[in-house]
């Protein structure tokens, strides 16, 4: 018994820490350190300064092209040639091209007769339109709802057709595929493609058109999105901020540089010879515009950003309909970059120099590296270097190169500017959600091809505004974000840290990044929409 009692259980390094346990993890820490711990952090801290050059030389290019454009103004009437649709008296209105306008819907109960409505009110031709809503509602009442809304506009003399599905296979892809196999589309020269919550001008057709008249090597020319709802709340305005990013540098740049950019799904005119050349409408990924784009891209086709014309639309204001969205944008182009990228090395049509710049700059930097850095470098090896003290970030690294990105970002939405801290914290909490759909979409996991239309409010808050209002029903599942949450924990436990023994002052930064985590892991941002 005293042989046994006297054997040494833990090794001589542990003996003074008794049965103290902080002390023997504290000793253990200490032992994989030095061989394991610290080599893997430097590992990713190189790994990831190396993706924020990539990203920070992405953004000072963009952003230098940008200054070139304004500073010797070529405007797209300067790059391509456009005048106005002429009357003829001879040819009547044969002489204006043939339109389709498709209106893509599922369950639109709040927005359909907006959509349809403006769709109906575009100026052209009466005889030279027809609007076509394909509509892939599940709810028999809204489908009727759609129906009598296509019937009231017929009954006005508007060239409309009203399309159905007995399935929804390939989701809007799927739609807009069988739209173009109606007969009727054999005669139309273009399509205008608009979500079921987009509200044209009625002049879009008369400043777009004569684009793709007069220059046939144009495939697409691509309007600007214009909030409706930007000032609903905090989350629609961090939106704005982004997006007006991607339409005011990132499409502008690919338009004017390399007569290529992604598609939006909306607001766009094609060529529909165009679109039937680069093989029509897929549902292999769950962002077809892209896919669509990409390939005809690859065909020769050229591409035309529009910012002066803008198409009205809503963002998603509640947290739940946002977190879909993001997914989908995220793991979509991470997935077609796996599927496409050895048809893009092994055409023949493009130039390796358009090759380069669709593999490296618009999938790996903006699709994958963006997302990717900002949320492992940002929220958690910046932080874990707070509590391993041996591996240094360079300044540069940590702060300029950062702070710089945000600026060149923020230069989108001046009016926003005053909320460029509230924009860096919601983006970082969102860039967990986007890194998460990115490795999805790159390694074809489980929720690679989910689709879930976002939902539209349309006038619906302000129809509920009216009522009494209900005390909200905490529901676990809906309002909880475990992952959000974990991450919160995380950087609330190294402020902590940091606070008591660090010497950078990262806290201040950590403890905002925290609350930030935590606000939205307990569901408490956009618009909250009472339960009738």
């Amino acid at each position: 018994m005293e042989r046994l009692t006297s054997t040494k259980v833990i090794p001589d390094g542990f003996q003074g820490a008794g049965d103290d346990m902080t002390m023997q993890l504290s000793v253990l820490m200490d032992q994989i350190k030095a061989p394991l711990i610290v080599p893997l952090l430097r590992l990713a801290v190189t790994i990831c300064l190396i993706m924020s050059l990539m990203l920070f030389i992405e953004r000072v290019y963009m952003g230098i092209v940008i200054m070139l454009l304004k500073l010797f103004r070529r405007k797209p009437e300067k790059r391509y040639k456009w005048e106005p649709m002429k009357d003829d008296v001879e040819l009547g209105n044969s002489a204006y091209p043939m339109v389709l306008v498709q209106i893509p819907m599922y369950n639109e109960r709040e927005v359909y007769q907006l959509s349809i409505g403006a769709a109906c009110g575009l100026s052209w031709p009466s005889d030279r339109i027809i609007i076509q809503v394909l509509d892939d509602s599940t709810d028999p009442t809204i489908k009727d709802m759609v129906e009598l809304e296509c019937q009231r506009w017929a009954g006005k003399g508007i060239n409309i057709k009203y399309e159905i599905r007995d399935n929804r296979n390939g989701y809007k892809a799927g739609a807009l595929k069988e739209g173009m196999k109606k007969s009727y589309v054999k005669a139309c020269d273009y399509v205008a493609i608009f979500d079921a919550d987009f509200q044209p001008e009625p002049d879009f057709l008369w400043r777009t058109i004569p684009f793709l008249v007069h220059n046939p090597e144009l495939a697409l020319v691509q309007a600007r999105w214009k909030f409706v709802n930007a000032d609903e709340c905090l989350m629609t305005r961090m939106q704005e901020m982004s997006l007006d990013y991607h339409f005011t540098v990132e499409q502008e740049v690919g338009s004017s540089t390399y007569a290529f950019f992604g598609f939006n799904g909306t607001a766009g005119m094609w060529r529909i010879a165009a679109l039937n050349e680069a093989g029509g409408w897929k549902d292999r990924t769950t962002v077809e515009d892209m896919d669509l784009a990409v390939r005809a891209s690859l065909k020769g086709w050229k591409f035309l950003y529009l910012g002066s014309v803008q198409v009205k639309n809503e963002l998603p204001s509640t947290l739940k309909a946002y977190r879909y969205q993001q997914h989908r944008w995220s793991c979509g182009p991470a997935n077609l970059f796996r599927k496409m990228l050895k048809e893009i090395l092994t055409n023949k049509k493009v130039t390796a120099w358009k090759k380069a710049h669709l593999i490296y700059s618009f999938f790996v930097v903006r699709k994958i590296i963006a997302h990717i850095v900002t949320f492992i470098f940002y929220c958690v090896v910046l932080p874990a270097t707070v509590l391993v003290p041996e591996v240094e970030v360079p300044k540069w690294g940590a702060v300029y190169i950062p702070s710089i990105i945000t600026i060149l970002n923020a230069v989108g939405t001046p009016r926003s500017i005053h909320l460029i801290v509230f924009w860096i914290l919601f983006e970082n909490v969102m860039s967990l959600h986007r890194t998460k759909a990115t490795f999805i979409g790159l390694l074809e996991a489980g929720r690679v091809n989910e689709w879930i239309v976002t939902e539209k409010l349309g006038d619906a808050l302000k129809t509920k505004a009216t009522k009494a209002p209900k005390r909200p029903r905490f529901r676990f599942g809906e309002r909880l974000h475990l992952l959000e949450l974990a991450t919160g924990a995380y950087l609330f436990f190294v402020g902590c840290y940091d606070l008591a023994f660090g010497k950078n002052h990262f806290f201040l930064y950590l403890y905002m990044q925290a609350v930030a985590f935590f606000i939205v892991g307990f569901g408490y941002v956009g618009t909250f929409v009472p339960h009738s």
